[in-house]
């Protein structure tokens, strides 16, 4: 025999649970979107593919080139520059150097961040590695590229960007095999 009182508890518990997977669910979307509104956690996704008209030569912005590695990832990862100075504007590129250490074919994926947060909107790619996974054959070498821009809006207060890309390994996908 149930009483109303338990009814009412059990329906509670079951609306918690719905209520709490749902949350759960739309939680990465949600993460994604106050990422962007507030350029929080520094995520660029940006894929530009034209170069602003003017180049700003009153100023220069340094950009600072970082790498991280994960351990369950088998390679060397390094930029080929740690830094460079560039006026907003100007297109640049450089270079990122991974080496496969292992006996075994690899994915791996980089994901970046820029510092400070708020300026992440102003550094454009236009060609980045970190669009698609990279896959790396036995004992490889690849040179990865990035071609960007620093937007010329870019706020007078904002003299350094710190560009940092955390490659992760990856599982392949069926694209990537083929």
């Amino acid at each position: 025999m149930t009483t109303p009182k338990i009814k009412k508890h059990l329906r509670l518990l079951i609306f918690s649970a719905v209520g709490m997977f749902g949350f759960g669910f739309a939680l990465v979307p949600l993460y994604d979107v106050f990422c962007d509104i507030t350029g929080l956690n520094g995520k660029d996704y940006s894929r530009a593919t034209t170069i602003p008209a003017r180049i700003d030569e009153s100023r220069t912005v340094r950009v600072e080139f970082v790498t991280y590695l994960n351990k369950k990832l088998p390679w060397q990862f390094t930029p080929e520059i740690k830094s460079v100075e560039l006026h907003p504007g100007e297109r640049y590129q450089v270079r990122f150097v991974a080496i496969n250490q292992s006996d075994q074919d690899t994915f791996g994926r980089a994901v970046p961040s820029i510092t400070p947060g708020y300026g992440a909107q102003y550094l454009v790619k236009t060609e980045c590695f970190c669009f698609q996974e990279q896959m790396l054959a036995a004992n490889e070498e690849a040179m990865m590229p990035l071609i960007f821009y620093i937007d010329p809006n870019i706020p007078a207060d904002i003299s350094t960007l710190t560009l940092a890309y955390t490659l992760f390994k990856n599982e392949p996908t069926e694209v990537a095999m083929r």
